[in-house]
Parts: structure tokens; C-alpha cells; sequence
């Protein structure tokens, strides 16, 4: 059974949300890991065949626990998963472009094979307390989630990608 990898670091629950949306669709079609950053590493990325990036949006950048897992795994898997399909999940405060734009940077690194634009989910928080409130994703949000899920999950399984 093919596997997904599904990446995700959150501070105030959004992104968890979100990937845990995407885990939940893709289960049926896919071996599905879900792992916190800061567990993820180089060799559950080797044994993958396809991953979901998620992570919130942090100053108009990818979280720091994000970029660090990015920044532990890029070297050790180096010419190692090249073409394997990816997608990407953000859940920004206003924008999100730039976070987007710094993992598919990475993923292009690594020569993996964007398999869909971004998805990125706007909370709208602009004030510092809206910022570090927890976050409720609206579930017509978290239906695009477990689309990618899903999608992905079953490209995998049928060998599309």
C-alpha cells in the first residue's frame, strides 16, 4: 500500500486542523502518517511516497518548527525522494503567499513534483490577540483539506503520480 506523509506544525491549532482533515480523507486510499515537525524526520520522508506540507503562516514566513524540520531532513535526503508528488497546506493570518512560497522552494530543492497550487486558508487575525487565539477552521474550509487528502491519497494508490 503506497503511503503519504503528512508534515505539520501548529501553534494555535489551525494547521493541525487542516492536516488532520487531509490525514482523515486520505486514510481510506493510503497508508497515512501524520507527524508533528518536530517528530518528522529524514527517514520518514525516505520511506514515503508522497507528503502533504502543512504549516501556519508566521510573520509572513513558514513557522520556525517547519523551516527546522525542512532545514534537519534537506541534506540526508538529497537526491533521495526526487519525483515523488507533494502538497501544500498553509493556514495564514492574512496572506500566506510567502509561506507558500518558501516550502515549494524547498520541495523544488529536493526536485518533488508539486501535484496542486497551494491551498491557502485565511483565519483573517490581525490583532495580537487574534493572532495567539486558538483557531477553529470552518469545516467548509476543512472540506478543500480533505480534498487534497484524498486526491493525493488515491493518486498514490492508483500510481498516477
Amino acid at each position: 500500500m503506497a503511503q503519504l506523509l503528512i508534515v505539520y506544525h501548529s501553534r494555535t491549532g489551525g494547521a493541525r486542523q487542516m492536516a488532520e482533515a487531509a490525514a482523515e480523507a486520505a486514510r481510506d486510499e493510503a497508508e497515512t502518517i501524520l507527524k508533528p515537525a518536530d517528530q518528522a524526520g529524514p527517514d520518514d520522508l525516505l520511506v514515503a511516497d508522497g507528503y502533504i506540507f502543512c504549516a501556519p503562516e508566521n510573520l509572513a514566513a513558514i513557522s520556525g518548527l517547519m523551516k527546522e524540520f525542512f532545514d534537519r531532513c534537506y541534506y540526508p535526503v538529497l537526491g533521495r525522494i526526487e519525483g515523488r508528488p507533494y502538497a501544500q497546506m498553509v493556514c495564514a493570518g492574512s496572506d500566506g503567499e510567502n509561506a507558500a512560497r518558501q516550502m515549494a522552494r524547498i520541495a523544488t530543492g529536493w526536485r518533488l513534483k508539486e501535484v496542486q497550487p497551494p491551498l491557502i486558508l485565511c483565519t483573517h487575525a490581525q490583532t495580537p490577540e487574534a493572532i495567539l487565539a486558538g483557531k477553529t477552521i470552518p469545516d467548509h474550509q476543512l472540506d478543500q483539506c480533505r480534498e487534497i487528502g484524498a486526491a493525493l491519497a488515491v493518486g498514490l494508490s492508483l500510481g498516477v503520480f
